[in-house]
């Protein structure tokens, strides 16, 4: 029986005997041995002389063993398990390839080399040179495991009666060959499996620790590092606005199978650029599209207008604001230009000033102050006491065709040009836009000269010069407007509330709540708007706030001097498109923080549609105002420093009292 014991030690299969039949197993195990014809070779393999009879054999030396034994005996029902699923893993990059490469040719030259000191670090290995009779003993012996393991199925167990008892001499011969299959195979994977060493597996005595799934080092990656306030616009993005910020390089990495997950990607941008990779072939190739919509890589068509805004919609923050000739400017600018709703900054600003304060540098450098080194000033102008600067994210100036301006003058008496307009436009992609700011004829009876002032505007403001117009055929040469594929115009217009101040006090005493249709209804520019007089084709966004005239300074009360103005609604922003829901308004708001003017600031944020172009048209080559962008960093930076040396001398000068 010792050689069944041998057989349990190695297939697995647990077959538990009392002490009290273990002189009769070593008797029947003599008998079992000569019965069944094992024995041991030169070298000390188990061989099998008559195979054919292993199974009656055993069945018979187990028949002779007493009933203490047989109800001692356990034996433990193995329950077939279907094949592991192939596991996916990561794809290895070219240098992980080539490492693994080289560690395998030098393992292998260490264990050919010494193969004393090899073996001796682990004393399971065998000897592998084995005699050419043992190794056709072996073979002999896994054909017939083989031929065992094949003729012990389930159906032949099933149909005998014997083999429904416990421990019956069917279970037993399945059992058997059972054994001698995976004994077997133990043998044709360790004793013989070659001339070549190998190491038993080493099971660790504890689980080990657990493994982060992004193994991608970006501390190498200094290059590609992205400020931690942009590191969850992704998620934010996939969520909310639908924008994918992934470049071409991730998605032709994934589609041609490279690489199985975002870690492996991360691994390869670490010795690659985050650019979209360019062939060879790709610029050897002439096309006849050049200059098209349809062209391959043109700078301004549709496969760059993806990679960047892969929906095709890009934020625009436009404000307006009277600043009433303050000389002094507010503090902190971040309420009116960043809004803490949405969350993230738009990807243009376009700030316009009526009635701008005297240092009209001081103003924009406090702009890009307040925007930071993520914005550029791609262009300003200012008419008189008129400003408008527009600033845009510094990765998008490669885009903007030439910028051009002109202005028009409502008030021709008056040597300080404090009336009027000015209009700024250029080319985003293949979408034409056109900024205007006004200010209108004050007065609250005064609507038929404000309607004049808009009338001269549209009519007199010659823009475009140089830029082509994206679609002529829709273009009026007595209209301004229908020239552009997008017009944003804002301003101080001057409307008023046909409203007595005592009835519009005490409307506004009505707690509202955001609900400014009573007010609404007395409106000038609501009203002419809905008649066609004014704006045609424009759209205003709906009003929840406030009226943003006229404040006292540095209060939050209306108007207490001895006039008595009627709170208006006087800054407002409309816009308009050639196509239809190209635009969409994400929020319409005023400032109330700012106190400075008797004007508080009215912005609104935008969502617009932007559709490819043509590389014919005059670029503006990236240009910028790099002068105010070095003075706007500097003041930020220095802000920054002297906001901590403050609180650190408040910490220092603070009192502890123990009581």
């Amino acid at each position: 029986m010792n050689t069944l014991n041998g057989f349990s030690q190695h297939s697995g299969a647990c077959v538990t005997q009392s002490t009290e039949g273990r002189a009769v197993q070593d008797l029947q195990a003599k008998k079992a041995g000569k019965a069944v014809g094992m024995g041991t070779g030169d070298s000390g393999a188990l061989t099998f002389e008559d195979p054919l009879s292993a199974d009656t054999s055993l069945n018979e030396t187990l028949k002779l063993l007493p009933d203490e034994v047989k109800t001692n005996m356990r034996i433990k029902s193995i329950t077939p398990r279907p094949p592991r699923k192939p596991r996916l893993e990561r794809a290895a990059s070219l240098d992980e390839k080539s490492w693994r490469r080289w560690r395998r040719l030098r393992t292998s030259q260490e264990s050919l080399t010494d193969p004393n000191e090899t073996s001796s670090s682990n004393g399971s290995l065998q000897d592998a040179a084995l005699s050419p009779a043992v190794r056709g003993r072996a073979a002999t012996c896994d054909q017939c495991c083989e031929q065992d393991s094949l003729r012990s199925s389930p159906d032949a167990s099933e149909a005998s009666p014997t083999g429904k008892s416990r421990g019956g001499t069917a279970d037993l011969g399945k059992r058997a060959s059972e054994i001698s299959s995976a004994f077997g195979g133990l043998l044709r994977g360790k004793a013989f499996s070659g001339s070549k060493p190998r190491l038993a597996q080493i099971t660790p005595t504890r689980p080990l620790p657990p493994v982060e799934l992004n193994v991608a080092s970006h501390a190498l990656r200094t290059t590609n590092r992205i400020d931690s306030d942009c590191m969850d616009y992704r998620h934010y993005s996939q969520r909310k606005l639908g924008r994918v910020s992934s470049s071409l390089s991730d998605t032709r990495l994934h589609g041609s199978g490279m690489v199985y997950d975002n870690c492996s990607t991360d691994s390869m941008k670490s010795t690659f650029s985050l650019l979209t990779p360019i062939r060879a072939k790709d610029v050897r190739n002439r096309s006849y599209l050049e200059g098209s919509l349809l062209a391959n890589g043109a700078l301004l068509g549709a496969e760059e207008l993806s990679r960047y805004f892969p929906d095709r919609n890009i934020g625009i923050f436009v404000a307006t604001w009277n600043m009433q000739g303050q000389k002094e400017l507010p503090v902190n600018l971040d309420d009116f230009l960043l809004p803490t709703d949405p969350d993230y900054a738009q990807d243009m600003y376009v700030i316009g000033v009526q009635e701008g304060c005297p240092d009209r540098r001081e103003w924009e450098i406090r702009l890009q102050e307040t925007l930071g080194p993520h914005y550029v000033m791609l262009y300003s102008a200012a008419h008189g006491v008129l400003y408008m600067s527009v600033f845009i994210r510094r990765d998008l100036i490669w885009f903007c065709s030439e910028v051009e301006y002109a202005t028009v003058t409502t008030r021709i008496v008056s040597q300080i040009k404090t009336k009027g307009a000015l209009g700024i436009c250029f080319t985003f992609f293949g979408t034409s836009f056109l900024f205007i700011t006004s200010h209108f004829t004050s007065g609250d009876s005064k609507v038929n000269e404000r309607k004049l002032d808009y009338s001269k505007t549209i009519q007199a403001l010659a823009l475009p010069r140089n830029v082509p117009d994206t679609n002529p055929y829709r273009s009026s040469s007595s209209d301004v407007t229908t020239r552009f594929d997008e017009v944003f115009w804002f301003g101080d217009f001057n409307f008023r509330l046909n409203k007595d101040r005592e009835t519009v006090d005490s409307i506004l005493k009505q707690n509202l709540e955001k609900d400014m249709s009573k007010l609404l209804e007395y409106d000038q520019l609501i009203s002419e708007m809905s008649r066609g007089s004014i704006f045609k084709g424009f759209q205003e966004a709906d009003i929840h706030f406030c009226p943003s005239y006229k404040f006292d300074i540095g209060k939050d009360s209306y108007d207490t001097t001895s006039k008595q103005r009627t709170p208006s609604y006087t800054d407002r922003v409309v816009y308009r498109s050639r196509h239809k829901d190209d635009i969409h308004a994400v929020k319409y708001s005023s400032c109330p923080v700012i106190k400075t003017s008797d004007h508080r600031p009215v912005f609104a944020l935008f969502r617009v549609k932007v559709r490819p172009g043509r590389d014919n048209i005059p670029l503006a080559a990236g240009q910028f105002d790099r002068e105010l962008y070095l003075i706007g960093i500097k003041r930020r930076i220095t802000r920054e420093l002297k906001k901590r040396e403050e609180q650190k001398d408040q910490k220092s000068s603070s009192v502890c009292s123990i009581s």
